[in-house]
């Protein structure tokens, strides 16, 4: 199970130090448990029941952690719950003069299911691309037969269009030809 947790900056010129934390609430439970940390370039801790699933996605060779996104494996009924990802970001103002602290959360609940089940509005989203599909095939059919009438329609009006005037420009020059030889 991929858990995606972002927290981007404002300013990309400012200078931060960020340690993430992930920490976890079963269900039926008031209590959160830590579950994970990380900070470049040497803190990669998972803790309890989750210190072999977890796998680290977020940022990597920065101590400027913006993406804490991490993947749990072997995903059970156990670990159905609430999840949150925790920033604490240290910005450093003018050389280390000025020092302000922040944290930012954000909250991921998981449910776990014995098997996959399909949304009604995926099920409705998959039939009706369908029904496009085939729609749009037929309406390009339909579009292509009548273009081709019409351009064979236009191509035989052509050609007697051509064969009259080719007619009429060889009569024309036999005429202006005689008159040409009468002057000479």
């Amino acid at each position: 199970m991929k858990m995606r947790c972002i927290s981007c900056k404002k300013r990309g010129e400012t200078e931060a130090t960020t340690v993430t934390e992930w920490v976890f609430r079963p269900l039926k439970n008031e209590t959160f448990y830590k579950i994970y940390e990380y900070a470049f370039p040497d803190v990669d801790i998972a803790y309890g029941a989750f210190a072999n699933r977890i796998q680290w996605l977020g940022s990597k060779q920065t101590d400027d952690i913006q993406e804490a996104t991490i993947i749990l494996h072997n995903v059970s009924f156990g670990d159905a719950g609430t999840y949150r990802c925790y920033f604490n970001r240290t910005f450093n103002y003018r050389n280390g003069e000025f020092i302000f602290f922040t944290q930012i959360n954000k909250t991921i609940k998981l449910d776990v299911v014995a098997t996959e089940n399909k949304k009604l509005a995926s099920t409705i989203g998959e039939i009706m691309m369908y029904f496009l599909n085939v729609v749009l095939t037929l309406w390009l059919f339909a579009e292509m037969l009548y273009c081709y009438k019409k351009i064979a329609a236009a191509g035989e009006e052509a050609i007697q269009e051509n064969a009259s005037d080719y007619l009429a420009i060889t009569s024309e020059s036999k005429e202006n030809c005689t008159a040409v030889q009468v002057e000479e």
